[in-house]
């Protein structure tokens, strides 16, 4: 029987409970194809289910979004250093957006002569030798390592997912050469009880009573999150200090996970660390966040008290961060949350149950039910039917499933998105988190995927800016959404080009002679505007629903349409043409919100 150092390696992702692998084969592959092809006939199920991807950003943005929605890693595999470059933003987004996967790409083989199987065959193996292939990802990964030789091949897979799974959680990057990967061995099994990551930490006892008394001794009291809701248990324990500290509101800076629900009183929607609560709380308590505010923006008051909890709270891969924090602690948002709910329950029950609180509370019920009003007053159509996003986004929000997954890549448009849609639901709101731009595309069909394999089989729905919307590589997403039937609704927020860069350059120069010009003459114009739904449906052979709209009337009759090919398992791509020319509604609001 043979028994290589690859399907050792598949053996041990799937031991350890990996149960996908998305692929983007190539010359380094001969004993990992081998493999595969052995394991799918002889393991009878109990293997790794394999998805071609053509492209190598959707293939990790795939895993990534697995991983998010499930908290389990998946396995990418990659061709040599171009496959590793192929990877490019979706590296980044799975380091910043703390998701743990797990990355194996294969090394030209060190033998030129035959010495080993493995050797050298083609052209290509001079070109794709280099250096240091590792070096193109290290930076983003939690954890790099070659495999050198069969024998501890699933060693060295558990050690990478032990960094992986470890908080901060995040990408591993394992590569082999040939030679090393068809090593011949004698099969052997790991005791995968003595493999898993590192426990969460909690807070000392100290710092739990230094922030619980800080908290109910504020005249303001602040939360800002942006991870906390990766685990969907934190975000009842967060309820349950708003509902104890009564009058603590909470504001959701990164938008990453569905951190706290709209129909809580303490809601304050989803901000890019600039809103008013910042400047005027006396008491903050960070919570699993990358950025609570943006300091010539906004930031907080003199004198006011801030408290740093994170896994990460210096930020290691930052190279500039710091916070005016009294206290930072390296711990897990969830257990500390329960630390802090247990002291102010059985430690500050009756201050936390007085006269002052109850009257917070009525406050807080008050100035809640007047944010959704403003929210729902945005949601509005001109006398021509041009809608903008918040009209979108209500509409979704009406027409498509209560369980909806969203998973949202809308860059300036994300807040107006948050506020209409108002997830209530823990995992129910997927961001990047990251910078990277494409995520969405992969990651959608990673989350449908995980939700129909593990979960409860809900509708998912991405939420796409125009320009984000080519970097997500349409033409590798609907392929292997037709490939391998995962229906999604893509929503695509056309606005005629790229808005960010306009905003980035009215906050620096905002009288400037770029303030001046269209967004043709800032290079930042998708005019003549491409067919992004007909992209979608070219790339899916035909076989996908495919739209515009640009009226409300369109809309209304659109949407529907849509959502029930996706609920038949056919993907739709809804192409939505914002208002006016460059989308100058949606400008117009993101100016105002600042």
């Amino acid at each position: 029987m043979v028994y290589t150092a690859s399907f050792a390696f598949f053996e041990a992702i799937w031991e350890a409970g990996v149960t996908y692998c998305f692929v983007n084969l190539g010359s380094d592959h001969p004993s990992i194809i081998e493999a595969i092809v052995k394991g799918q006939n002889e393991k009878k199920g109990k293997f790794p289910k394999i998805i071609t991807c053509p492209n190598e950003m959707v293939a990790l943005s795939m895993a990534d979004g697995y991983a998010r929605l499930t908290g389990k890693p998946q396995c990418v595999i990659v061709h040599v250093d171009v496959g590793t470059q192929g990877l490019g933003a979706a590296v980044h987004n799975a380091s910043t957006g703390r998701a743990p996967v797990l990355i194996f790409a294969g090394l030209s083989p060190f033998t030129l002569e035959g010495e080993m199987r493995g050797s050298r065959t083609e052209y290509i193996h001079w070109i794709q030798d280099v250096p240091d292939q590792k070096q193109i990802v290290a930076q983003y990964c939690r954890y790099t390592g070659e495999i050198k030789t069969g024998k501890n091949v699933k060693q060295m897979v558990n050690r990478a997912l032990s960094f992986a799974m470890s908080d901060p959680k995040g990408p591993v990057y394992l590569y082999g050469a040939r030679e090393a990967m068809e090593e011949d061995l004698a099969p052997y099994k790991l005791e995968q009880e003595y493999w898993h990551p590192v426990e969460p930490a909690a807070l000392p006892m100290s710092g739990v009573k230094t922030i619980a008394e800080a908290l109910v001794n504020a005249q303001e009291p602040l939360v800002i999150t942006g991870y906390s809701g990766r685990n969907h248990a934190a975000v009842e324990e967060l309820v349950q200090l708003a509902d104890n500290v009564k009058g603590l509101r909470v504001l959701d800076t990164g938008g990453s996970d569905m951190c706290f629900p709209a129909n809580h009183p303490a809601w304050l929607g989803l901000r890019y660390g600039i809103e008013p609560s910042i400047k005027t709380a006396d008491v903050i308590v960070v919570l699993d966040c990358d950025v609570p505010w943006i300091n010539t923006q906004c930031h907080p008051k003199a004198g006011a008290k801030v408290f740093h909890i994170d896994v990460d709270p210096l930020k290691q891969q930052m190279p500039v961060f710091y916070l005016k924090a009294l206290q930072r602690y390296r711990a897990d948002s969830y257990t500390s949350l329960g630390q802090l709910n247990a002291y102010l329950t059985s430690n500050l029950k009756d201050k936390i149950s007085s006269n002052l609180f109850s009257n917070r509370w009525t406050t807080l019920q008050e100035s809640h039910k007047k944010k959704l009003i403003a929210i729902a007053s945005e949601a509005r159509v001109d006398s021509n039917g041009h809608f903008g996003t918040p009209y979108l986004a209500q509409q979704l929000k009406r027409h498509c499933p209560e369980d909806t997954l969203w998973v949202i890549e809308a860059v300036t448009q994300t807040s107006f998105v948050a506020d209409q849609l108002q997830a209530t639901l823990p995992g129910s709101w997927l961001n990047c988190g990251g910078g990277g731009l494409g995520w969405s595309g992969g990651a959608a069909l990673g989350i449908k995927l995980a939700s129909d394999t593990e979960g409860k089989k809900q509708f998912v729905c991405q939420i796409v800016g125009d320009g984000t919307y080519l970097f997500s590589v349409p033409g590798s997403v609907y392929w292997i959404s037709r490939r391998y039937k995962i229906p999604v609704l893509t929503i695509v927020l056309n606005n005629k080009g790229w808005n960010a860069p306009r905003k980035s350059m009215l906050l620096v120069h905002p009288n400037g002679e770029g303030s001046k010009v269209s967004n043709e003459e800032l290079n930042i114009s998708f005019m003549p505007s491409p067919d992004y739904s007909g992209i979608a449906k070219a790339a899916a052979g035909g076989e996908i629903w495919a739209a515009h709209a640009s009226a409300a009337g369109e809309l209304e009759k659109l949407l529907p349409e849509a959502i029930k090919s996706v609920l038949s398992g056919t993907t739709a791509v809804l192409d939505a043409h914002l208002e006016g020319p460059e989308g100058k509604f949606i400008k117009r609001k993101a100016a105002a919100m600042g």
